[in-house]
């Protein structure tokens, strides 16, 4: 059920989509639609929204991999079905879905879990990236799976749709 409906797309305010958008036209989009309800919020979080999308140290797949987790583990169909489409691009595999879907215990689920419900990694799961990842890499996955783990929060709770004509990207499965 939609609590707080997106605006519709002939009334965003393009200036808040700036951090974005860069002033570009973009298509429609009910995440957007929701966030231009509050202009001042959507500018602020789309700057921070913005380096973690487009300008993360991560590897590309590697990023769409804790989103997808982060979405799985909140149960958050408009984020799964979208970074399932962005991770199919970036390389995802079907095998990988399936491994974020089940919580296999790969470094990356295992991390994602681990913040997600501790707040903190453990020693051994830090030790772990830190000799795949460095600093910077590391500093960008806790703030990847914090920030999406907001826009779960705020998409579950305002009943955000599915865009029209998104598949769920085998959300349901299990």
């Amino acid at each position: 059920m939609t609590r707080l409906p997106p605006v519709p797309y002939e009334d965003w305010d393009a200036e808040a989509l700036k951090p974005l958008t860069g002033g570009r036209k973009v298509p429609p989009s009910n995440a957007l639609g929701l966030l231009v309800r509050h202009p001042r919020l959507a500018k602020a979080f789309l700057t921070f929204n913005t380096h973690l999308l487009l300008r993360n140290s991560l590897p590309p797949k590697t990023r769409e991999l804790v989103i997808l987790r982060v979405a799985w583990r909140r149960r958050c169909a408009y984020e799964w079905a979208h970074h399932v489409l962005m991770g199919r691009q970036t390389g995802v595999t079907e095998e990988e879905l399936t491994e974020v879907r089940t919580g296999s215990p790969t470094l990356v689920n295992r991390a994602v879990d681990e913040l997600d419900a501790t707040s903190t990694l453990s020693d051994p799961v830090y030790e772990e990236l830190a000799g795949e990842l460095d600093e910077h890499q590391l500093m960008d996955l806790v703030f990847t799976v914090g920030a999406y783990g907001a826009l779960a929060m705020a998409f579950n709770t305002f009943g955000l749709e599915l865009d029209e004509g998104l598949a769920d990207g085998g959300f349901d499965e299990t």
